[in-house]
This record gives C-alpha cells, sequence and structure tokens, in this order.
C-alpha cells in the first residue's frame, strides 16, 4: 500500500513538472513539497527537470551546488542552441560599492547605449526587449512625465531638446525587494539589486512597485539568433532567461565585477556615462558627485539610488 501511495505521488509530481505553471503551483501549495519530499529521485532522464524544479534559492546554494547547476545550463545551452557558453560567478568585491553618473550636457540621444546592453546581456529580439530607454525631453524641463521615449528622428540631438537615458537606479532602499513575496530579488553589497531567474516567480509586483519603469518582464520564450548569443554569461546577470521572468540592468556584474566597464558605458560615444566604486575618493564617479550639479530622479521617493544626473 505505502509503495502504491509514493508512486501515485510521484507520478503527480512528474506530471507538474510538465507544467509551465508549476512552480508558481509549487509556492502556492506546499503540500505537494511535503508529498515530494518522501519520494524517490527521478530516473536519469528526467534528472534535468527535477533538478530545476528544486533548485533552491541562490542565496541558499553552496559553491559545489552552483558549480553543478552551472555545467547543466551550459550543457542545456550546447544542446538547444549549438552554443558553447561559460556561466561565471563573479561575487562583490570588499570595500567596493558601484556608482553610476550620466551628464546630461552630453547625452545625444542616439541610442548606441540601448543596442550595445541588448547584445551584452542577450535580451531577447523578439519579442523586443530593453533595459535601458532614453527620453527626449525639452529642454528646461526635468518632468519625466512629458518626455518621450519613441522618438524616430533622422539625426540626434534635436534642436531645443536634451536626453535622458533610465535604467535600474539599483537604489539602496529599493521597493522591488521589499514586495517580491519570495525574495527572488536582493540588493548584494556592491549596490547592485539581482534577480535569481530561477527563483523568480513572475508575479511582477517588482515591475508595479518600480518607480523607475526598469524592470521587464518576459511574456514571451526570448529569442536570440544562436550566432548572436553573448557566450561570457553570469549567473545573475545575463544568462539565457526562460520565460515568464523580470529582467533589468544589473551594471553588467560579470563584467564590473571583474574589473571592465558596463558595456553601455564603453558604446557611448559622447562619454556621458562614468562608472566606478563610490567609495573609493579617487574615483570619477567621487569627483562627480563631489564637484558637479548632482540630480537624483524621484528623490522624493528616498529610495537612494546608486544612479546619478549631472550637467557640467
Amino acid at each position: 500500500m505505502k509503495n502504491n501511495f509514493l508512486e501515485r505521488i510521484k507520478r503527480l509530481a512528474e506530471k507538474k513538472l510538465r507544467n509551465p505553471l508549476s512552480r508558481r503551483s509549487f509556492v502556492k501549495g506546499l503540500a505537494l513539497t511535503l508529498g515530494l519530499a518522501t519520494v524517490a529521485k527521478p530516473k536519469a532522464a528526467e534528472a534535468l527537470s527535477f533538478d530545476e524544479f528544486f533548485q533552491k534559492h541562490y542565496k541558499e546554494l553552496s559553491p559545489a551546488d552552483k558549480e553543478r547547476i552551472f555545467a547543466r545550463i551550459e550543457k542545456e545551452t550546447r544542446e538547444k542552441r549549438g552554443v558553447e557558453v561559460k556561466i561565471s560567478d563573479p561575487p562583490p568585491m570588499d570595500g567596493v560599492e558601484f556608482a553610476y553618473c550620466l551628464n546630461l550636457s552630453k547625452c545625444i540621444g542616439c541610442r548606441k547605449c540601448v543596442y550595445a546592453c541588448v547584445k551584452e546581456n542577450n535580451q531577447s529580439r523578439d519579442p523586443q526587449i530593453q533595459y535601458i530607454k532614453v527620453l527626449e525631453m525639452t529642454k528646461g524641463s526635468m518632468d519625466v512625465d512629458k518626455g518621450t521615449q519613441y522618438y524616430d528622428h533622422d539625426t540626434v540631438p534635436q534642436k531645443d531638446k536634451f536626453y535622458m537615458p533610465i535604467a535600474c537606479h539599483q537604489c539602496h532602499d529599493a521597493p522591488c525587494v521589499k514586495v517580491c513575496p519570495v525574495e527572488a530579488t536582493w540588493k548584494e553589497k556592491d549596490g547592485i539589486v539581482v534577480i535569481d531567474y530561477n527563483w523568480c516567480i513572475g508575479c511582477r509586483y517588482c515591475e508595479a512597485a518600480c518607480p523607475y519603469e526598469a524592470r521587464r518582464f518576459n511574456f514571451g520564450t526570448p529569442t536570440i539568433p544562436s550566432e548572436e548569443i553573448n557566450p561570457d554569461q553570469g549567473y545573475l546577470s545575463n544568462r539565457l532567461r526562460p520565460r515568464g521572468v523580470m529582467e533589468k540592468c544589473h551594471f553588467c556584474l560579470h563584467r564590473t565585477r571583474i574589473g571592465k566597464y558596463p558595456a553601455c558605458l564603453e558604446a557611448c560615444p559622447t562619454g556621458s556615462r562614468k562608472f566606478g566604486n563610490i567609495l573609493d575618493p579617487n574615483s570619477e564617479v567621487r569627483a562627480v558627485i563631489q564637484n558637479k550639479r548632482v540630480y537624483v530622479l524621484k528623490e522624493e521617493l528616498n529610495t537612494h539610488p546608486h544612479f546619478y544626473y549631472f550637467f557640467d
């Protein structure tokens, strides 16, 4: 009798694992989880989906767990997309808190930062997802509600206009982190707010809470031509994402945590973008904040972002 019961629970679990909504059902139904804890491991052919389903929160994984997961993702990408990728896990550095400064006097609204970000971070081409939006604003106004990101001029900048790129502000007191019901997003010690794509249940509470409209939701399966996949991938940054999870700018942490600049900064033709360690008294961002006219978008909300705008 006991064996029959366990087999029935196991079959139910396997049926659940083939359902794309099974993780949400899992979160809602702990009774099922308790039942699954008593069953034997699945057969080898089912191991990947079983393993993925029960993948613990990234923050709780051991180094060995992470290495096993990274190897699994690399194998899946090789088999499904024919691309050799390397999943990295650069940790935050001691004594480093990243900040971004953007010179509104120099930005010309060319959107090369947007396209570089899409390419670097393996963002879906169809449906199109972009982490950075560039607002065209009328000079003399700082009201972002009056700006538009849907300009399509032959030349930029336009007369009497200025341009304001907006992405995730990596808030110190991030509303998105506070509202996440499953702690799939959190702020790391270097100031970067990250998302565990395997833990995200796609409820979109974080999207609604973000005052900068900086989070994106995958309504469809992300589409990227295999030849355009960036093989240098970070687990918490630009690895290929599944459908139904949140995404956003992460300061290119797979680059910046190893001493490189974000892709958007390197693509900027005007030098509008500055990035570095705000705790370093000799850093460029520290000099900007101390010596320039600096603005924080929606300062009244007290989110204390790590993103600053300035004028020369």
